[in-house]
């Protein structure tokens, strides 16, 4: 139970759905407020298929390439790391999303990378590896992690109005701070088991 709790709390911080509430809403922004739910919906749907897909295939995947779980491990701190200390000094570029104006996403940016990034399809890769008697609790696990973050986009203006720009900046920092102590025990927790073989 404490393994989904704390997969839970990872894959959260690596959604990061406070983080993505500004793109996301300047990438919906145009949209009248029917049709940004029915997008906003669509894209999570594609990401949480492409999130279960990493999750049962992430075993197989690494055998096809040839990959150690301490690699994954190794890589994926760094990755988380990188990302972590982007939340907390965010740079003025990154609020931009390379989208034409006026029109309507699909599968980027919003499913790929901004929830099912890089970082998060091979945390889901090495927790099915590490974890591999445990699928169910894997699986509500990232239902859990998925279901939030839906919420806090479906209520994006709500939290914009209550937090403020401040606010979703000062959370997301410390989302970034905590994300940083999980990225670096990740690529501890690769580096020990690589000098044990």
């Amino acid at each position: 139970m404490t393994e989904m709790i704390s997969a839970t709390v990872l894959l959260l911080l690596i959604m990061d759905p406070l983080g993505n509430l500004p793109i996301f809403m300047s990438v919906l922004k145009h949209l009248e407020p029917k049709r940004r739910r029915i997008v906003l919906i669509r894209e999570m749907l594609i990401a949480l298929v492409l999130m279960l897909l990493f999750l049962f295939a992430g075993e197989r995947i690494l055998q096809f390439l040839n990959l150690r779980t301490e690699t994954v491990s190794i890589s994926g701190g760094i990755i988380l790391f990188l990302i972590a200390i982007k939340m907390i000094f965010p740079s003025e570029e990154s609020s931009s999303t390379g989208l034409p104006a006026g029109e309507e996403p699909f599968l980027v940016p919003l499913a790929i990378p901004l929830v099912a990034g890089p970082s998060l399809l091979a945390t889901l890769m090495l927790l099915s590896h590490q974890y591999p008697n445990q699928m169910g609790h894997l699986v509500g696990a990232l239902l859990l992690a998925w279901g939030i973050t839906v919420s806090i986009l479906l209520l994006s203006g709500l939290f914009l109005r209550l937090l403020g720009n401040k606010g979703v900046n000062a959370l997301e920092r410390l989302m970034g701070l905590i994300l940083i102590m999980l990225a670096t025990q990740m690529f501890l927790d690769g580096i020990r088991a690589y000098l044990k073989i």
